[in-house]
């Protein structure tokens, strides 16, 4: 497949190297010519020195043979519009802008173009980078408002029901492992010390997973 990535800083780059090296061809748009050295020598995609939303930058990066797109640069207001020149002029359904306003989210969903917040789960990443034991987001909604976590249960909660871990509209266990073996929760099941849960978790409440699975006592239930 054929992607066009516009914006060439580190998600760009970095997303470009690894859809080149995962064998799709890449075009890479940023008005910095100077910002492809970010890609490295051994780069073998397009690259278009230009303004993304430029119809004519974009025909010149293969956006008319282009199976998606990926708007990274680093502001909303441009990746928006890139992604709405790729959808409504150019007919690519496959179509992403970043942006660093969550609030923004909702709005760009309404108008068709799925997007990803970075400011929710970027810090996320940088702890689970930083705590490498522990477990990282499984995956983000592209409105970063609902995410889906793995953690271990504390052993706090051995004996008790699970669904006493969950608090309504923050936390909801979906799946849990034992031993390996995962399992749709039923009604009632109890937890065991060794288990692993798999957590949907709003967004807004991401940064407290840590102190609402803490155990009966510490998390308030």
């Amino acid at each position: 497949m054929h992607v066009v990535v516009v914006g060439c800083g580190r998600v760009g780059s970095s997303l470009a190297v690894n859809l080149s090296n995962a064998g799709h061809t890449v075009a890479v748009v940023d008005r910095r010519s100077e910002a492809f050295s970010r890609l490295g020598p051994g780069f073998s995609g397009r690259t278009v020195t230009g303004i993304g939303f430029d119809r004519d930058r974009l025909k010149e990066a293969g956006i008319e043979e282009a199976g998606a797109l990926a708007a990274v640069t680093n502001g909303d207001n441009s990746n928006i519009l890139i992604a709405r020149v790729a959808r409504e002029t150019f007919g690519i359904e496959r179509v992403v802008a970043r942006i660093y306003d969550p609030k923004r989210a909702a709005i760009y969903q309404r108008l068709g173009i799925p997007t990803v917040a970075t400011v929710a789960w970027a810090t996320e990443r940088v702890l689970r980078r930083c705590l490498p034991d522990e477990p990282a987001v499984e995956w983000v909604d592209p409105s970063a408002k609902v995410m889906l976590v793995e953690r271990l249960v504390p052993s706090g909660w051995a004996g008790h029901r699970l669904e006493e871990i969950e608090k309504e509209g923050a936390l909801k266990v979906v799946a849990l492992s034992r031993l390996g073996i995962a399992q749709v929760p039923k009604s009632g099941l109890v937890v065991q010390e060794g288990d692993v849960a798999y957590l949907s978790v709003s967004g807004d409440a991401l940064a407290d997973v840590d102190d609402l699975l803490a155990g009966p006592t510490r998390g308030g239930h």
